[in-house]
């Protein structure tokens, strides 16, 4: 099985490391899901900034409810709690500020990495997919949002299915990472992610004031591609992705000259433009 002899996460270097930081570092060594638990933690008060990693998941989830492969030692499964005080309609550009950080991740590992909207992370010269995210609303007196990402680090084995689309499953080693270690991996993720949230809650959610939305669009495959989206109720659409807007919805012109706002979906790549 991948990953059975792989060593554990470093706890003491991953809280050490992410003092100052994050309020709380927790690694278990199995959990249904990261995102779940830490939807209950915040339920009961969790601190903003509260991270919650495993080794392995037994129930992880992606958008749609869709299971999220989690092999033992392969990858890292972790998700974080925040408290960002933006506008309740800001909080869904969260997935776009964790794109961008494994994006930038993957590339200081020498991975050919691209972002795949709304929430995918892609690599290698096929467009596999290596990471996905998902950020959660949390009803409250205060907007809260639990994001998830599940990144794969270490070679998967052949038994990882694959996702929406057909879209192929890879990790960074095998995109040509040496040897990540993964508690390095863990270490440089959420160090990113802590920059560039810090920049986009400064920003009160605002993508293009916290000077991510630029970056995002330079880094975003689906741009220029002749799509289709799955829309949440069932409905589908095709046309050109065009563009993204201030809060990182996709603009798509479909074929009656109509260019159409998409706040939620499934996009399949059809083909390159």
């Amino acid at each position: 099985m991948p990953g059975i002899d792989t060593p554990g996460l470093d706890r003491v270097r991953l809280r050490e490391g992410l003092a100052g930081r994050y309020a709380r570092v927790d690694v278990v060594d199995v959990t249904g899901s990261t995102n779940a638990d830490l939807r209950e933690a915040v339920d009961s008060g969790a601190a903003d900034r509260t991270v919650l990693i495993a080794e392995q998941q037994t129930a992880g989830v992606g958008r749609r409810a869709r299971a999220w492969s989690s092999p033992k030692g392969a990858g890292l499964y972790l998700s974080v709690a925040l408290r960002p005080s933006v506008p309740f309609a800001g909080l869904g550009s969260l997935s776009v500020v964790a794109g961008l950080a494994v994006r930038s991740v993957a590339s200081e590992l020498g991975v050919d990495a691209v972002l795949k909207w709304p929430n995918d992370v892609l690599a290698g010269p096929d467009r596999a997919k290596c990471a996905g995210i998902l950020a959660e609303a949390v009803a409250g007196p205060e907007p809260s949002v639990v994001l998830g990402i599940g990144l794969n680090v270490l070679p998967l084995g052949e038994d990882v299915p694959a996702g929406p689309g057909g879209l192929p499953a890879t990790s960074l080693a095998e995109q040509g990472a040496v040897n990540p270690d993964r508690t390095e991996v863990a270490l440089s993720l959420l160090t990113r992610l802590d920059d560039l949230e810090r920049r986009w809650r400064a920003a009160g959610g605002d993508l293009t004031e916290a000077g991510l939305l630029g970056d995002y669009r330079a880094h975003c495959a689906t741009l220029g591609q002749d799509v289709r989206v799955e829309l949440p109720d069932g409905a589908s659409l095709t046309g050109r992705a065009a563009d993204l807007d201030p809060a990182g919805q996709l603009l798509v012109d479909v074929e009656d000259g109509r260019r159409l706002t998409v706040f939620a979906g499934d996009v399949v790549h059809v083909r390159p433009a």
